[in-house]
């Protein structure tokens, strides 16, 4: 296939151009600055500006990126750059997938668009939540909507807590955890629906390979855990106790009460419905084989 990405910079993007590679894929990528190799094409999302040939011979786009979630306290000015950086780019490409007719396109969104969930296990056939997070990526979604009108196979990947060695979730909590500052978060008990890098786009390039994968897509390890286990998984991966834990007052304290309920006290227990019907086989089926992919043995804590 020829796949054009958006994003292919950041953590998953860039493991996602290499993945399409290695099994003989070619890999457009659309860079907001001039071109300067001959697989870059230019775009400007906020001006609504994509180089003609950009999707010239696809078969597929890739929409992945926005600002970071967890990256700053969410004032009104920072929603509105979340929103902003994740709905304007989509809709830009939706768009252009359906002038040219591209037969599929495969959008971010998170787990997020389920809200709080508490431990009642959920798949993509589950409602959408309450929050900021899920009117988000309800919004996110529907920014998908005119492709999925034309007729292109819309495939949108409700992304996890991605493990890698190379940042994400892990690149915050090691130099915690090296520094015996690692603990769980509140009480504990809400679930975080982690997947390994490796699955995040081998799952990716499964939906782009096989047809009747479309719709919602939970791109989440089969077996999620709570926070408390994860704690305990990742200081035994990294050989360092975590005795603490951070009150959720304090946490409220250090990021703002919406933030931090919502990025570190709500929990989706979310399960990868779509892709075990289909007959996707994980790579890391587990949290403990996940963290030992991404921290390998041996390999020190910072």
């Amino acid at each position: 296939m020829r796949v054009v990405i958006a994003g292919s910079s950041g953590l998953i993007g860039s493991a996602l151009v290499s993945e399409l590679r290695e099994n003989d894929h070619e890999v457009i990528r659309l860079v907001r600055r001039a071109p300067a190799a001959p697989d870059e094409r230019r775009w400007d999302p906020p001006a609504g500006v994509l180089a003609e040939d950009a999707l010239d011979g696809a078969d597929a786009v890739v929409s992945l990126g926005g600002a970071g979630i967890g990256d700053k306290r969410w004032t009104e000015e920072r929603k509105l750059q979340l929103r902003e950086s994740r709905l304007v780019p989509t809709t830009v490409l939706a768009q252009a997938v359906a002038r040219h007719r591209i037969p599929v396109f495969v959008s971010g969104s998170a787990v997020g668009y389920y809200g709080d969930t508490g431990d009642r296990e959920i798949d993509e056939t589950a409602e959408t939540g309450a929050g900021f997070l899920a009117e988000l990526c309800r919004d996110w979604e529907a920014a998908t909507q005119p492709a999925e009108h034309v007729g292109a196979r819309v495939v949108r990947v409700r992304t996890g807590l991605v493990l890698s060695a190379h940042g994400g979730v892990l690149g915050r909590l090691r130099p915690l955890f090296s520094f015996l500052l690692g603990g769980r978060l509140g009480s504990g008990n809400q679930y975080m629906p982690w997947i390994s890098l490796d699955d995040e786009v081998g799952a990716i390039r499964f939906a782009l390979e096989h047809s009747q994968v479309s719709g919602p897509v939970n791109l989440t390890g089969p077996a999620p855990v709570t926070n408390s286990e994860f704690t305990a998984a990742l200081a035994d991966s990294l050989h360092r106790p975590a005795p603490w834990v951070v009150p959720e007052f304090a946490l409220k304290l250090v990021l703002g009460a919406e933030t931090a309920q919502e990025m570190a006290l709500f929990g989706q227990r979310a399960l990868p419905g779509v892709l075990r019907s289909q007959g996707y086989v994980f790579q890391h089926p587990s949290v403990v084989a996940a963290l030992a992919a991404a921290v390998p043995e041996g390999e020190p804590a910072a």
